[in-house]
């Protein structure tokens, strides 16, 4: 369920990003800290499991931010 969900908030950044590219640094930090959070709480959890339960948070921002920028250098390559 949290993957469908990451995927969903990736396609909409970069859609948003290519559509309005100034605009969507907001949304896209937003979503960044709260999966920061995640992986903060995540992190909280003893030995294995902590860097277990973290690590999907913080592939999740990665591809977050990996998704909104994509879609600003896509918007930048257009010729007019």
């Amino acid at each position: 369920m949290m993957a469908a969900g990451i995927v969903a908030v990736c396609a909409v950044l970069l859609v948003l990003a290519f559509v309005l590219p100034r605009l969507s640094r907001h949304p896209q930090n937003g979503a960044q800290r709260a999966l920061g959070t995640g992986a903060r709480a995540g992190g909280k959890a003893p030995g294995f499991l902590g860097r277990i339960f973290s690590k999907s948070f913080h592939s999740s921002s990665r591809a977050v931010g990996r998704s909104g920028s994509a879609g600003r250098r896509a918007r930048n390559r257009l010729p007019f």
